[in-house]
């Protein structure tokens, strides 16, 4: 069955099709319309689940993962602030080991207020023991909550997840998404039956406990850490059998025109979709470039990015997101895993782009892959990070540029 639905209501869909058990939650723009969706469905009779609205984000991932520790299949989802406010909750629940899968609708974070989307909410998480799965479309949005439940419950993982897209260029646009039977569905995510020792009345038991033995504390963290790197050979099976199963590929690197590229934009999310038309208007200028697209980032796809970047003189990173001090998340994870790589490109420069939601231009994409050229070609010295501004962007903003940057030394 093919539908027109925004990104929040393919997550919804998502969640229908897990036939979830209980959907504690918090209302928060831009992923309300997720909640609501699921609300009406319960309400009128269509889906099966206990809905309870909680009194925040951190009370919300609380009961999500106490319920997740009693059998139950949890769905819940938040933005932004929400995130950060549920914070303490990631690394408990990561450490209880319960698989619930949590939705993240990306959106700038204040100071100052935007509602519009970027990409620090959901990297500040990155070291908090959720995997981490990254959409660009409303489809992955859909298949990756299926395939999320999947990996988590594995009893390999049995890590909580979290499903990553852009609010309002994703959240709010419609576009076609093939719903799968719920027939198909059930064997592909069977029901929950958990394998280890969970909670009931029957037998009492204690989790998350003080530890007062340092050495058993390392050992509880690096038993998460294994589990993590399990979960990397468990994404390849399940996304073989999913992609056996609906017909679509849902690979944890997704490329786009690299078979002949000598140059490549990284990013991740919906703005791939404009670094993708990018990649068409400078084939058409004979550039041979192509894009990679990072959907898995927890665990960190090292072997295939290798495989991938192999051979590239020049790979330019656009980050929707920044590290005050440093610059890109997404380029100093990506610098550090190829370092020891012999193949690796020749040249990685920086950039960093669609902060708040700013577009990014094709003159933009454009100007990263020529100054990553230059750099490859004339061997000038790279500048880290660049940030990506428009002359229009310039003229608008040139009194906070120049406060910020010291000036137009270090924009595009």
């Amino acid at each position: 069955m093919k539908k027109l639905m925004t990104g929040n209501e393919a997550a919804a869909w998502g969640a229908r099709l897990a036939e979830v058990d209980y959907i504690p939650n918090f209302p928060i723009t831009p992923q309300t319309e997720i909640i609501e969706t699921l609300s009406k469905w319960i309400r009128e009779g269509e889906m099966k689940a206990v809905f309870r609205t909680m009194d925040s984000e951190h009370s919300m991932l609380t009961a999500a993962g106490s319920a997740s520790a009693t059998g139950a299949r949890v769905f819940t989802a938040t933005s932004s602030q929400g995130l950060l406010y549920a914070f303490e909750m990631l690394y408990n629940l990561s450490g209880w080991r319960v698989p619930v899968v949590m939705v993240n609708v990306s959106r700038g974070l204040s100071a100052p207020i935007t509602l519009e989307p970027d990409h620090n909410d959901i990297l500040s998480a990155r070291d908090s023991g959720f995997l981490q799965i990254h959409c660009e479309t409303a489809q992955e949005i859909l298949d990756s909550i299926l395939v999320a439940y999947k990996i988590s419950e594995d009893k390999r993982v049995m890590l909580p997840t979290i499903v990553n897209f852009d609010g309002f260029y994703l959240s709010f646009t419609r576009e076609i998404v093939d719903v799968p039977k719920l027939e198909d569905v059930r064997k592909f995510l069977p029901e929950y039956k958990p394998t280890h020792t969970f909670f009931k009345a029957s037998k009492p038991l204690a989790q998350g406990t003080p530890v007062l033995n340092s050495s058993l504390y390392s050992y509880f963290r690096y038993q998460v850490h294994r589990a993590m790197e399990n979960a990397l050979d468990v994404y390849k099976e399940v996304k073989e059998e999913f992609n056996k199963k609906f017909g679509r590929p849902i690979d944890e690197v997704e490329t786009y025109m690299m078979d002949d590229a000598e140059y490549a934009l990284l990013m991740t999310n919906s703005f791939s979709t404009k670094g993708k038309k990018a990649v068409i208007k400078m084939r058409e200028k004979k550039i041979n470039v192509g894009l990679i697209k990072l959907r898995l980032f927890r665990p960190f796809p090292t072997k295939e990015l290798m495989k991938q970047t192999r051979g590239l003189k020049g790979l330019a990173i656009i980050d929707q997101n920044i590290s005050p001090g440093k610059g890109g998340v997404i380029y100093s994870e990506v610098s550090s895993e190829l370092y020891n790589y012999e193949e690796k490109p020749k040249v990685i420069t920086s950039f960093i782009g669609g902060l708040g939601g700013k577009n990014i231009s094709e003159t933009e994409f454009e100007f990263a892959i020529n100054y990553t050229r230059k750099v490859y070609e004339e061997r000038t010295t790279l500048r880290v990070p660049i940030l990506l501004f428009t002359e229009e962007d310039k003229k608008t903003s040139k009194t906070l540029i120049d406060i910020a940057h010291g000036g137009e030394k270090n924009e595009a």
